[in-house]
């Protein structure tokens, strides 16, 4: 156990302790504010203060943590050793910066509470981001600060036992359109046809009349080899369904077909399943609601997980609502336009909602990359692509963080615009499954 002294503990400084020491580091930690106590204590100890109590170990403190509400912050970067950081603190402290405020301003969002332009589907863009500004969005900034802080303590302290966290995997894959042409209503069916051959995409006229008649199988249909694939590796997997009704952003096959809900119950047998909140329900908590009592009839089970269509959703509005239903999981944290760390973390995080100043029961699992952000912002081939998620998951690795990437069951098809990209989902799990 290593002793933490400081003048004052905040809920602030409670939580961001807590979470690099005890989530990413597993130490464990106690707080003290009697200067009495810290002295006498023989342990490792460390003093989070203005100013050191005597040649402690000392991290000097900025106000961060000692703020209520959110207030606009300087951020002026700076170098520890080749690592960007920021909220320098001099020459007396430890470490040249206040790690506990800086990872508290990434992890909480704090940014996203200022005054922001969002994009056309009201979200919060990477541009508008410190971590994309000063180009750090592909690293998991906090885990590696943890990592170079635990560098110093075992300098400082060689004798204490330091233990040490096992990387994870987790697949997660989104269900937009369960099927690209079965199981869809016959209006639906004849007005894909008519565009179609207005368009003249005479390949795609046949396949929805082949898939219709049972000639072909849906190219969307890809859920045997998402198993197989989960199977072969043991890896955790998680299918986000999409059961809101029928929007310009909502194209899902109905969630009242049979076949549909059979999909979901197969799918609830042999892997974890969440719900995928449909476009609009960022500002409406009652269409929230019930598509979660949809998804929870037709599994018969409590929904807990959670990620927004779109990644469409506002601090701290949605994740209220969220707690509010007594989502426990949601993994919605990342950007739809770049691959990287939204909140400069590889490790799963409880909210900290910056309104109340508390810390609340949502856990929050970033994700590292999604497919259409590869093929479809980025433009990359399915060999660029492999390329990008090696190079985000040794970040992963480096530090023993959790890999979490979004992939949908339609980029397993090879069909359209997702040629050839069946073997980057399959290259990437035989990667990832590594230890």
């Amino acid at each position: 156990m290593i002793l933490i002294y400081t003048h004052k503990i905040t809920p602030r400084v409670r939580y961001i302790f807590k979470h690099i020491f005890t989530r990413i580091l597993l130490i464990d930690i106690d707080f003290t504010t009697k200067v009495e106590e810290f002295v006498a204590f023989n342990g490792p100890k460390i003093s989070y203060t203005n100013v050191a109590l005597g040649k402690e170990f000392f991290i000097k403190s900025a106000h961060l943590l000692f703020e209520q509400g959110v207030n606009d912050v300087e951020v002026t970067m700076g170098k520890w050793d080749k690592v960007p950081c920021f909220f320098g603190v001099g020459s007396k402290s430890s470490i040249p910066f206040d790690i506990f405020s800086a990872s508290f301003y990434l992890i909480t969002r704090y940014e996203e509470y200022l005054p922001h332009v969002k994009d056309k589907h009201g979200r919060y863009s990477a541009e508008e981001s410190l971590a994309y500004q000063q180009g750090f969005l592909e690293k998991p900034l906090i885990d590696i600060w943890a990592y170079k802080l635990l560098k110093t303590l075992k300098e400082r302290f060689p004798d204490y036992t330091y233990p040490l966290r096992k990387y994870k995997f987790i697949a997660t894959i989104d269900v937009d359109n369960a099927f690209a042409y079965k199981y869809k209503s016959i209006v639906r069916t004849i007005g894909g046809f008519f565009t179609d051959a207005y368009q003249l995409k005479i390949f795609n006229m046949w396949d929805r009349i082949a898939v219709r008649f049972n000639i072909k199988k849906d190219p969307f249909d890809t859920y045997k080899e998402i198993l197989k694939l989960k199977k072969e590796h043991n890896i955790k997997t998680i299918f986000f369904f999409l059961i809101g009704d029928y929007s310009s952003f909502d194209t899902n096959i109905s969630y009242a077909k049979g076949k549909f809900k059979l999909l979901i119950k197969d799918m609830v047998d042999y892997a974890r399943v969440g719900l995928h909140p449909s476009y609009y329900t960022i500002h409406n908590a009652t269409l929230l609601k019930k598509e979660k009592e949809r998804l929870e009839g037709i599994t018969n089970m409590p929904m807990i997980r959670s990620r927004q269509h779109f990644l469409r959703f506002s601090l701290p509005k949605t994740y209220q609502q969220l707690i509010d239903l007594e989502i426990l999981e949601d993994y919605s944290m990342g950007y739809a336009n770049h691959v990287g760390f939204r909140a400069s973390t590889c490790t799963p995080f409880y909210f900290y909602d910056l309104d109340y100043e508390i810390q609340t029961p949502l856990k929050v699992f970033p994700f590292a990359l999604m497919d259409t952000t590869l093929n479809l912002h980025l433009k990359l081939t399915p060999r660029q692509s492999i390329g990008k998620i090696r190079e985000l998951l040794n970040e992963v690795k480096r530090v023993n963080g959790t890999f979490i990437p979004l992939f949908h069951n339609e980029s397993l098809s090879n069909y359209l615009y997702w040629k050839g990209w069946q073997r980057v989902y399959g290259t990437m799990v035989k990667m990832a499954a590594k230890k």
